[in-house]
Formats: C-alpha cells, structure tokens, sequence
C-alpha cells in the first residue's frame, strides 16, 4: 500500500467548499456499510488536531490524537508540552453511520485513502502505538522513510513485553516498528535482541 500525497491548498479549498454545500459521502460507503468499527486516518488542518480531538469526543465519536512530550525552552523556563507524534493527522473509530458526522466536524479536510476509499488501519497498531507511548521512560522514533520489510517479532521483557511488531536494523541498532501504512509513517522503539523472539 502506498501513502497517498497530503491534500493540496487547492483541494484543501475544493474540499471545505464543498462541505459547505452539500453532505458528504464516504467514497463506497453504500455498498460495504461496516457494522463493526474500524480505525481511519483523516487529515486535519494545521495545529487543529487537539481542537478536533475535542470536537469528535463532544460528538460521541471515538477518536485518538497520538502524542510526545517534548521539551521546549523558553527565555526564563523548560518545561514538557506535549505535541502530536504526527502533525495533521487524528485517527478515528467508526462505522459507516459516522464517516459523515467526522468530515462535517469543523478543522476536518478529509480521510486518508488508499483505491477512492477509506484506508481503514489495523486495530492492533493502533492499540501497540498508544501501549508505546504510555510509557515515559521509552524513547519513541518516527521515520517516513521507505524501510525494508523485517521479520515479525513479539517484545518479551522490559516496559513494552507482550508487544508485536516488525524488527528493524538501522544503523547497527535493533529497533521494533510499528507501520501506520495510510500515513506513511512507522513508528519505533530501540530493544535489545535479547528481549525479542521472532513469531513463526
């Protein structure tokens, strides 16, 4: 599957005008009608995303707004903000009855697609992504780049034991990935060979 690019300003116009005339449809929304909830990216505007967090939960829509801690320096202080992991984007869990409700929510430009649909994203790496960064000793990477395929792993000690995930060598170092494939993006924690067993 390949990252579709990120709206232009240009559709980014097409798109709120639009939403502005007339309701919305999901791309073959008519002909699957999911009766189980499934994760979607969507793609928001710029440092909306804790905006339509709120908005969405408001709403009574199950949605997620992955974040770090990051410390920001100013003239007289530090202090730990925290940030979007992945700026632009907000993950939502829906059936079809609400694809509707999230593109009408305001600061919301579209989904993430993949074949004029939808990308739906796996509940598991969804549910590894916020078991990763729930844990303030584990330093968390993000990478777009294009990685190759690794073998499936399952993490066996330390904070993160139990997790699955791809092994990932970069630059001599063992890493676990997580790939969040609509958005391109794969997200990483560094773990000794010893805490890791390959899944056959």
């Amino acid at each position: 599957m390949h990252h579709e690019k990120e709206p232009s300003d240009e559709n980014i116009r097409a798109v709120l005008k639009s939403k502005n005339k007339t309701q919305l449809n999901f791309p073959g929304m008519e002909a699957s009608k999911e009766l189980s909830a499934r994760w979607y990216a969507i793609y928001v505007k710029s440092r909306s995303e804790k905006k339509v967090l709120q908005t969405l939960t408001e709403k009574g829509i199950d949605a997620y707004l992955p974040i770090y801690k990051k410390l920001r320096q100013w003239s007289d202080r530090k202090k730990l903000v925290e940030m979007p992991l992945m700026p632009g984007y907000v993950f939502v869990h829906i059936t079809w009855k609400d694809y509707d409700r999230v593109l009408q929510t305001d600061h919301v430009v579209c989904y993430i697609t993949f074949g004029g649909k939808a990308a739906p994203v796996r509940d598991e790496d969804i549910e590894s992504l916020k078991h990763m960064l729930r844990q303030d000793k584990v330093k968390v990477e993000l990478t777009r780049e294009d990685l190759a395929p690794g073998e499936q792993v399952e993490i066996l000690s330390g904070p993160l034991v139990g997790m699955k995930g791809e092994l990932i060598q970069i630059k001599g170092k063992n890493k676990v990935g997580i790939r969040i494939q609509p958005v391109g993006y794969t997200v990483m924690v560094e773990v000794p060979i010893s805490e890791l067993a390959i899944i056959r």
